[in-house]
């Protein structure tokens, strides 16, 4: 099971260290290896989340999620997109972003973390949504229940996950815009970078995560029609709703999967500049790490790991929070990449002690762990 679900991520990684040797010597395998751990480590929680979201796909949609999934992330994200940060900041083309990724490295590097605060106010919107809509939903099984109880409680306003959002977003682009007026007015319009890449994170986690839902709503109602209509459409002639419907609800899913992922991926390559400003070194290392979070959500679902320890998606989901958290403080202050990787850790460890003490009080007293709620003391 473990060979058949990392066999690509084992081949890749021999491949990528090759390739990095032959590139740059022992100095360059060092460097990838390090970037692989980085990436890997910052990117557990997001694994989990790929999981509770991917366990509803057919087995289709899951080949599509290693395959073309993982080429928009390894080439999209950890390669084109720094080029593409570098091409919109300073005006280039193409062509021209490739040439300085590659002929003025430090100049490079300086682009990309000039256009840090866009991406960390994008990035940290979207992760923010994740995590409010999880925390205002209501939830049979509960981790931290002195949070998520009135906290569900609270999520029955409207809309109270979006005024959230803005109020964290207006927070933070005031606050860099008074940071500007102090140093002399340098950099004024960050303020307005931050306010509007902010704005366009939340716009996109509603139109990719409202889409995905209501497909995925429309799929559950076709479900539970399905033994009706079976009949009348085999009379009919025609395909059954829901066979249609499933293929609209995945693909959304995947799309809302790989927005998630670009989400995600954001701190660790603003993060890799600490280590290198080598963009093949970068691609490699960050690819090779993406290709471990990928199989380690496969493996998440097949094993059912999620549906036997309940706690570890309430866990991700805090790790998410975070990081959003985390993001949108980068905007104004530098935070080192270890803390970033370290509390989604100790988070989900958190989450998968209390699921280990949950079955083993459920098991002592003869239940079921599925539709048992058992208080966490954590």
């Amino acid at each position: 099971m473990v060979l058949k679900t990392f066999g690509w991520s084992f081949a890749v990684t021999a491949l990528g260290l090759v390739a990095a040797i032959l590139f740059g010597g022992w100095t360059a395998f060092g460097i990838v290896a390090i970037l692989s751990i980085l990436e890997i480590s910052l990117s557990f929680d997001n694994a989990v989340v790929n999981a509770g979201i991917l366990k509803k796909m057919n087995a289709f949609w899951q080949k599509i999620f290693l395959t073309v999934g993982i080429l928009i992330a390894v080439f999209g994200m950890r390669l084109v997109f720094p080029v593409v940060i570098v091409a919109l900041s300073a005006q280039l083309g193409p062509i021209e972003a490739v040439k300085l990724a590659f002929d003025d490295k430090d100049q490079y590097q300086q682009l990309v973390t000039d256009a840090h605060p866009s991406i960390a106010a994008f990035g940290g919107m979207f992760l923010l949504m994740i995590f409010l809509d999880f925390v205002f939903e209501e939830r049979e099984i509960k981790w931290l229940t002195w949070i998520e109880r009135p906290l569900s409680k609270l999520g029955k306003v409207d809309m109270l996950s979006v005024c959230v959002a803005l109020i964290v977003l207006l927070i933070a682009s005031v606050t860099v815009g008074a940071n500007a007026h102090q140093h002399g007015g340098l950099h004024v319009d960050k303020a307005e970078t931050v306010l509007l890449a902010g704005i366009g994170g939340l716009i996109t986690y509603m139109i990719v995560g409202g889409l995905s839902g209501y497909f995925e709503d429309k799929l559950e109602e076709d479900e539970e029609r399905e033994h009706e209509e079976e009949e009348k459409a085999a009379r009919a002639g025609k395909p059954r709703t829901a066979v249609a419907m499933a293929g609209k609800a995945a693909f959304f899913m995947f799309l809302y999967l790989e927005v998630l992922d670009a989400s995600f991926s954001f701190d660790g390559v603003i993060g890799a500049f600490a280590i290198t400003n080598d963009i093949v070194l970068m691609a490699l290392g960050l690819g090779i790490g993406a290709m471990y979070v990928r199989s380690l959500t496969v493996y998440l679902v097949r094993q059912g790991t999620l549906d036997e320890y309940v706690y570890l998606e309430h866990g991700a989901h805090y790790a998410i929070g975070a990081l959003a958290a985390l993001l949108l403080i980068t905007i104004q202050y530098e935070i080192n990449e270890i803390i970033t990787g370290l509390i989604g850790v100790v988070l989900i460890g958190a989450s998968f002690w209390s699921s280990v003490r949950r079955n083993k009080a459920i098991a002592a007293a003869g239940g079921t762990p599925e539709k048992t709620e058992v208080s966490s003391g954590v």
